[in-house]
């Protein structure tokens, strides 16, 4: 980080630290917050704030993690991008709920997320598909995402038979890619302050006598 990057980040930090967060009775949508703070994330310099750890299980609860990239955060919650024949899929398509972590420590924060799955539509992944690079696109269809790989030699391979098929053509999206939609049921935001005493709101999804869905909020000690 530059200094100038470093001195943004300890601002945002510093507010965070002061201030803390909301107040239970004015904490409002969970969603602006995640905004608000993606952001202050974005505008503080630091690299890649869009990365998050998501947490998948087998149907047998034996989870996994890995890191993943924010490409979609909306309404109907967040999206991230993958091949439908990896592992995290495969256990997304047997366990439909996941968990999602952003983690900024320089700003002393953290965002919890947990939720149903679902895939996106096939013309939003094409969609986003097309906006990649050629190179990322032919990568896409020359990984076999999670499965054994004897060699190197052997990726790259696949990738010049790609790129040759594909020569003077565009990319398709692959049948067997696309997003996933978390819809989020539980979010709950961390904010570090002074001698561990750290905010917590939690923020669940319920569904009232009308049957639509609100937001209920609580705060939780450190």
């Amino acid at each position: 980080m530059s200094i100038l990057t470093t001195l943004r980040a300890l601002w945002t930090a510093g507010r965070g630290i002061v201030v803390g967060m909301p107040d239970v009775s004015t904490a409002g949508d969970p969603m602006e917050l995640f905004h608000a703070w993606y952001r202050a994330a974005e505008k503080s310099g630091l690299f890649m704030p869009e990365a998050m750890a998501l947490s998948t299980a087998t149907p047998n609860g034996r989870p996994s993690s890995r890191m993943v990239l924010l490409k979609t955060a909306d309404e109907r919650g967040f999206v991230f991008y993958t091949n439908y024949e990896s592992r995290k899929s495969r256990e997304l398509d047997g366990n439909p709920h996941a968990a999602l972590l952003f983690h900024w420590p320089i700003l002393e924060r953290q965002i919890r997320i947990e939720g149903r799955v679902e895939r996106v539509s096939r013309e939003e992944s094409d969609a986003y598909f097309q906006s990649r690079s050629r190179g990322s696109r032919i990568g896409a269809w020359a990984s076999r995402q999670s499965r054994r790989l004897a060699s190197r030699k052997d990726l790259e391979r696949a990738v010049r038979e790609q790129e040759e098929a594909f020569k003077g053509k565009d990319v398709p999206l692959p049948p067997y890619w696309g997003g996933w939609l978390v819809r989020p049921e539980r979010m709950e935001f961390w904010q570090g302050r002074p001698f561990r005493l750290h905010d917590r709101l939690v923020f669940l999804r319920d569904e009232d006598e009308k049957k639509q869905m609100k937001w209920e909020v609580e705060r939780l000690y450190p």
